[in-house]
């Protein structure tokens, strides 16, 4: 796998120069060149009392434009596009729960998630929307410049068309920094995949109602709140090329050993406890040892399912609900609309631990399965799970390191959120993001986990379906606190 470009020489502000520097030099502009934090959070509030949706819950056999099939209870829009929920039959050999089924998502489109980027006053400036989705629990998120399915730019809804679309869809005048199709959650979606992309422009690009010019710097601080940044803004920043042997030169991070020791693991030269060859054949013999079967089935026919009072549940009562929702909408494309949903139960823990290695900072990452997932393994946090689901489950099951995560003290905790999941599927869907330094023991590398370094993540994320999406959120968390001024 190719390494990202080196050099050492911070950019002079305004020029090209490498992309990481320069990604690094709007990191470090924490109050933007177009609008200051306070005055982003004015608009933000008045555009929250502007703009919504109110979903109301409604019987799935309810939902306007939406039928299930006679035969196999399978739920589909009548336009044949968008998604449908379907049955999944999962077959994993030797872990603690080989066998179950579920409903699935299955959306075989590949959705475009765009961020515009320009310079303004020599730093760059991400183009952010302030989107309101069916799913989020409070108002608006903060996404991309562009986060549209197939379905939804090709205006199957017989809406307004989507904004900005043609930067992506044509960039033959533009420069594309990022590029990659990822995958989203595997246990949720079968095989779902989108386009992470990030174009640069030079001409003038003006932001419309909603929109608004930030810098990375600017997004970082807001990865701080909660519920600020949606899923599909933090997958895209993920993909953002960081990796540089320069990087100390202009984030500075003095005598802060641990942004020291993040710094330095984005340096490609950094070394880590494994060579990225060792990564690779590890990942590689992981999928090929790994015996999975899936087969799609009956939504109808699940075992442990029930389609009572309008929704469909498991019988235990954890996990989610399938859910039908009914939208009216203000500052979208469709003013109202009916879709099934995913209401998840409980709210989950997603975590890496880290640890400094010989100065360097290391990921603790985990080789997952996942039903959904296209190549049947994707590295993913450290724990990623929702805690109450296990108590219906054998205790063989319980994640490795959960208690450890749960039992950090505050100490030991370098980034805590509340993020929502992507609120177009997912009803109410958060986890709680962290982001842990500890060292779990000599062992804790064996079998599906491994300590990576930070630049060795981003070269597998130049790349598909080898990072997972609740890692990658929490890649873009980790690159917030690299350019994190120091604790008093």
């Amino acid at each position: 796998m190719a390494e990202l470009s080196a050099g050492s020489s911070v950019v002079p502000t305004g020029t090209r120069g490498d992309t990481a520097l320069r990604i690094a030099e709007s990191a470090m502009c924490r109050d933007g060149r177009v609008m200051d934090l306070e005055t982003f959070h004015k608009w933000f509030a008045d555009l929250g009392r502007r703009i919504y949706t109110r979903a109301e819950r409604v019987p799935i056999d309810e939902l306007e434009g939406w039928d299930s099939d006679p035969v196999t209870g399978n739920i589909g829009h009548r336009s044949g596009g968008f998604f449908t929920i379907e049955g999944l039959d999962v077959h994993i050999a030797d872990v603690a729960v080989p066998d179950w089924s579920q409903p699935i998502i299955n959306q075989p489109e590949v959705g475009i998630l765009g961020i515009l980027v320009k310079e303004f006053d020599g730093v760059l400036h991400c183009l952010m929307q302030a989107k309101v989705e069916p799913g989020n629990c409070d108002g608006p998120q903060l996404s991309p410049t562009v986060q549209a399915t197939r379905s939804n730019y090709r205006r199957v809804h017989r809406g307004r068309a989507t904004p900005y679309l043609e930067y992506f869809r044509d960039t033959a005048r533009h420069r594309v920094i990022a590029d990659v199709r990822q995958s989203e959650q595997g246990s949720a979606f079968h095989h779902k995949r989108n386009r992470n992309m990030v174009v640069e422009v030079t001409e003038d690009v003006e932001p419309l109602d909603g929109f608004c010019w930030l810098s990375i710097g600017q997004l970082h601080r807001l990865l701080a709140d909660d519920d600020m940044i949606n899923m599909d803004a933090r997958t895209v920043l993920a993909c953002l090329p960081v990796a540089h042997t320069g990087l100390a030169d202009v984030l500075r991070p003095g005598a802060d050993g641990f942004r020291a020791a993040l710094v330095r693991s984005c340096d490609p030269d950094a070394p880590g406890v494994w060579s990225m060859g060792d990564v690779l054949s590890w990942i590689t013999d992981t999928r090929s040892r790994t015996d999975v079967r899936i087969r799609r089935v009956p939504l109808k026919a699940l075992p442990g399912w029930r389609r009572v009072d309008g929704r469909i549940s498991h019988e235990s009562g954890r996990f989610f609900d399938v859910i039908g929702v009914r939208v009216e909408a203000s500052g979208r494309e469709v003013s109202r609309w009916c879709q099934p949903m995913v209401e998840p139960h409980g709210m989950g823990v997603v975590a890496f631990l880290v640890k400094r290695v010989d100065g360097v900072l290391h990921v603790l990452v985990h080789a997952r399965v996942e039903a959904g997932y296209v190549d049947i393994v994707e590295l993913a946090p450290t724990v990623q799970c929702t805690p109450a689901n296990y108590e219906v489950l054998p205790g063989p099951a319980r994640p490795r390191f959960l208690d450890a995560v749960l039992a950090a003290d505050r100490g030991q905790i370098r980034y805590e959120a509340v993020l929502s999941e992507e609120g177009g599927r997912f009803y109410h869907a958060r986890n709680r993001y962290l982001v842990i330094e500890a060292d779990p023991g000599p062992g804790a590398q064996s079998g599906d986990y491994r300590w990576l370094t930070v630049h060795q993540l981003a070269d597998l994320l130049r790349h598909s379906h080898y990072v997972n999406v609740q890692a990658r959120s929490l890649i873009a968390c980790l690159y917030s606190l690299a350019a994190a001024p120091a604790e008093a």
